[in-house]
C-alpha cells in the first residue's frame, strides 16, 4: 500500500516537534547517544526524530519524551478538556458516542 503524503502543516509540525526534542535534550546536557540508549533506540533513529522525520514511530517519540521527562506535558497538551477548542465543544454539549458502528 503506498504511503499517503503528509500535508505541509503536518511536516512543519514534525520539524517543530523534532526541534523541541533536540532542545530539551541539549538543555539537559544529554548526548544523542545517551538519550537513544535510554530510550532503547538507535542513535540514527533519534537523529531522524530530531530532524522532523515523520516516519519515526509514535512509540519512539513517546519513549524519547519519557527519557527527557516531558511525557506528561505531551499528555496534558492533548487533553481535550484543557484546550479552548475542547472546552468550546464541551459547552456545546456535543456528547461523544459510546461506540462507533461499522
Amino acid at each position: 500500500m503506498p504511503k499517503r503524503p503528509l500535508s505541509a502543516k503536518s511536516r512543519r509540525t514534525a520539524r517543530t516537534l523534532g526541534d523541541y526534542v533536540s532542545t530539551f535534550r541539549r538543555l539537559q546536557g544529554l548526548t544523542a547517544e545517551q538519550v537513544a540508549d535510554r530510550a532503547g533506540i538507535a542513535r540514527n533513529t533519534l537523529r531522524k526524530l530530531e530532524q522532523g522525520d515523520a516516519s519515526v514511530g509514535l512509540d519512539v517519540f513517546l519513549e524519547v519524551c519519557r527519557v527527557l521527562g516531558v511525557l506528561d506535558f505531551v499528555t496534558e497538551g492533548m487533553n481535550p478538556y484543557e484546550t479552548a477548542l475542547g472546552q468550546s465543544l464541551a459547552e456545546q454539549n456535543l456528547a461523544l458516542p459510546k461506540r462507533v458502528r461499522r
